[in-house]
């Protein structure tokens, strides 16, 4: 790996970042707030949240076997991602290398800060190889994404591929784990030591049921972390979303029961889904998801519309022509979705 200084944008190095009041103070409980001209009534709403989250990510960080300082917490994991291209890519200048197909998000920010985004096809069996991706890097190259489990595709990218990888590739290499709680595959983050240009992101989306709170994860190193926070907005994360995760989080063992019976329903829908006349392929998934290959992926999506089952039509995506990308439901729902397609075909 490149010295950090090396690969930060010199401009984001030497910034001093924006310091709010409540980042100043930092000293004893206190009772009055006279610093930071908020409304003293409509308490505690009227109050400016905590900007690094410190209550939250001590309680993240046992979970997550981490320290508090190797943690970052944004609006949704979209914006750690946004954060990494302001904080390290140089616009017009550098680039970025990344899996294709794989979660567009990486694209559109890439685009956003006018950073050249390098797609690497994916093999026919979703998987990569860390030498053609060093091969469409250079000097200019700062970071990699890799999304495993992959989203469209499901499936667990090759370990064996991804080390070789954090170990040759010169830049930061990022792992979104947004669907590992699905996944029997030890997450990425037992590596933070050992790979100082490896950082991680995880959700708050999937398996913990919070898509609507808006909360990311990015773990790294403390001084990579420490980039992030100088560049993020003072109050990132507002103060309903950081209390409706700390409540999450003192009731994580219920997630892992929430896991383990969408892992139960995953198994039973793909199954029932591959006796469908319409379906061709079910591919081989480690998330809360499946993706498959039907018949006519158009027409078949416009006929669920219509009974108000809504899945994902992936057909115009890299290798996944007349594909479908179906989250696993709850029991009725995924009954649902079968019943609706019993003695359908479709013929092309």
């Amino acid at each position: 790996m490149k010295p950090l200084k090396e690969l930060t944008r010199p401009n984001i190095w030497t910034l001093k970042p924006y310091s709010s009041a409540r980042d100043e103070y930092n000293g004893a409980e206190a009772s009055i707030f006279l610093d930071a001209n908020e409304n003293p009534y409509n308490t505690p709403n009227n109050r400016y949240p905590d900007p690094l989250q410190r209550e939250l990510k001590r309680l993240i960080a046992p979970v997550k076997k981490v320290l508090p300082e190797q943690i970052f917490l944004g609006n949704g994991s979209d914006e750690a991602i946004d954060l990494l291209f302001r904080a390290f890519c140089r616009p017009g200048t550098d680039n970025v290398v990344a899996i294709d197909p794989t979660y567009g998000m990486y694209q559109v920010c890439a685009e956003v800060n006018d950073v050249e985004y390098r797609k690497v096809q994916l093999d026919e069996d979703f998987q990569f190889k860390s030498d053609k991706l060093l091969a469409a890097s250079d000097d200019n190259t700062k970071l990699v994404f890799l999304c495993s489990p992959n989203n469209p595709t499901g499936n667990n990218l090759c370990q064996e591929e991804i080390l070789a990888l954090l170990q040759d590739f010169q830049g930061l290499v990022i792992i979104d784990e947004a669907y590992a709680d699905f996944s029997d595959v030890p997450s990425y983050l037992n590596k933070l030591e050992d790979y100082p240009n490896l950082i991680v992101l995880q959700t708050f989306s999937k398996a913990w049921g919070c898509a609507a709170i808006r909360l990311g994860m990015a773990f790294a190193s403390k001084e990579i972390i420490g980039i992030m926070n100088r560049i993020k907005y003072p109050y990132n994360v507002n103060l309903l979303t950081q209390q409706e995760a700390i409540r999450m989080m003192e009731k994580h063992y219920q997630v892992q029961e929430w896991v383990k019976s969408l892992l139960n329903e995953r198994s039973r829908l793909v199954k029932e889904f591959r006796k469908l006349p319409c379906c061709e392929q079910v591919y081989p998934t480690d998330a809360n998801f499946f993706l498959t290959r039907v018949t006519d992926a158009k027409r078949i999506y416009d006929y669920l519309v219509e009974k108000g089952i809504i899945v994902r039509n992936r057909t115009n995506v890299t290798l996944c022509h007349n594909c479908l990308r179906i989250t696993v439901g709850t029991r009725p729902e995924n009954d649902a979705l079968l019943e609706a397609l019993k003695g359908k075909k479709w013929e092309k």
